[in-house]
């Protein structure tokens, strides 16, 4: 290779390491959406309904005329009433422009946490349409001791208050709530949802155990039929024949007794039934499925209802302020129906449930009557109730070695041999 050749090979080297570097474009900004709408240019004012604030006076400080707001009141009623709108509900305003020449695009007004309508002004259109925030759900496992009663417990725990509500139906027949003991605890696993990161309550149980007065009472999630439902650990429905109490959220006052002093009389009689105190106004549900054979009023027992069950059971519902509707004599009644309200009606001297349980004409005591379990467990589902209830007792026990959690009731693989495998 000549001189010259390795001078022109030289310059070129040269020139190509201080070539100008290639110069990227830039990044174009990430657009930005609140409830489902591009809101990347536009200004988002948010806001609260102050007093004596209507939607009409919201829209026309952002500009809207009088004529345009009349057409957004009548195009947007079938989807949701403006007039509706109160004090401290939330909304957000989207705008477009600039501070000279602003145009109101969107109004979004939260109806309650999860749900909103969206009103947005195109041209001379009006656009209405219901939404629903995203909830995000985390799975959880608490444990809680009881030391007063459960939704103190369950409060003091840090869980949704909601919970104590689910696990009041979940176990209704089998755990006397106004009986709870000190030291009684319950390991519980449960969906916990959140919408904007703020949560909003408590979703399925996944599974729970509950030790009340030193008996283990498990609750496992299965499908049989149409529901999913909870069984315990021998596939027993936790549904029983009767609830173990008519309302919720009060306190016994007065038990069974063949001789009673009466508050009012003064003189010992018996009292066949259990007192709950509890607020005027405090639901009172169906105990059992059954038939409606008196509402009315009961002499001393006042507003009073009489429900005649299966396996010549009546139950009978004292002192009522007042019934609820659709309660007749000759009406079929749910387990669990809401029936009436707690009052202070007939001979009492305040508001209370006084609560009775007959064995054909035989008064018998409503916290001492046996309840038997609906169906159990079929046959065909046997072994698909045990391997849900494998791996709900293995998360409770934190077991799971590894394995993924149940997630779902309505279709599953299990492993029935070391080679095959069955889905339901």
């Amino acid at each position: 290779m000549n001189r010259a050749t390795i001078l022109i090979l030289t310059l070129l080297s040269l020139a190509a390491c201080t070539s100008s570097p290639k110069v990227e474009e830039p990044a174009s900004p990430p657009r930005v959406y609140i409830y489902n709408i591009d809101c990347t240019d536009h200004e988002v004012v948010r806001g609260e309904v102050q007093r004596g604030e209507t939607a009409g006076k919201i829209f026309d400080r952002y500009g809207v005329s009088a004529a345009q707001i009349d057409h957004i009141d009548r195009v947007c009623r079938d989807t949701f009433d403006l007039r509706k709108i109160r004090i401290g509900g939330r909304y957000t305003v989207l705008l477009s422009g600039d501070s000279t020449s602003r145009h109101l695009d969107h109004f979004i007004y939260e109806k309650n946490i999860t749900d909103y309508v969206t009103i947005s002004l195109v041209g001379d259109s009006v656009v209405a349409r219901n939404g629903r925030k995203d909830v995000r759900v985390e799975r959880h496992k608490s444990t809680a001791t009881i030391s007063s009663s459960l939704w103190n417990s369950i409060a003091d725990a840090g869980m949704p208050i909601s919970l104590a509500v689910d696990l009041e139906e979940i176990y209704g027949w089998s755990v006397d709530f106004f009986g709870l003991q000190a030291g009684d605890n319950f390991t519980v696993v449960y969906e916990k949802q959140f919408v904007d990161s703020v949560c909003i309550g408590s979703g399925r149980v996944w599974g729970a155990v509950f030790n009340h007065g030193g008996k283990e009472l498990y609750a496992i999630p299965f499908r049989q039929g149409e529901k999913i439902t909870y069984w315990d650990e021998q596939g027993n429905s936790l549904r029983k024949l009767l609830l173990k109490a008519p309302l919720k959220y009060s306190r016994i006052s007065s038990r069974f007794s063949h001789s009673r002093l009466h508050p009012v009389h003064r003189v010992y009689r018996p009292h066949h039934g259990v007192d709950y105190a509890a607020p005027k106004g405090t639901p009172v549900y169906a105990i059992a499925d059954g038939t409606v054979i008196f509402k009315g009023w009961g002499g001393g027992g006042g507003n009073t209802i009489k429900i005649k069950h299966p396996r010549n059971l009546t139950s009978g519902y004292l002192h009522l302020s007042r019934f609820a509707k659709g309660i007749a004599t000759g009406v079929r009644v749910s387990q669990g129906q809401l029936i009436g309200y707690v009052g202070s009606t007939g001979t009492s001297t305040g508001p209370h449930l006084d609560f009775r349980l007959w064995k054909g004409n035989k008064p018998i005591d409503p916290l001492k009557a046996p309840s038997e379990p609906v169906e159990p467990i079929k046959p065909e589902n046997r072994e698909y109730f045990e391997w849900v209830r494998g791996m709900v007792l293995s998360e409770l026990g934190d077991s799971l070695q590894g394995r993924e959690p149940l997630a779902q009731l309505d279709s599953m693989v299990i492993k029935t041999t070391d080679n095959d495998l069955a889905t339901r």
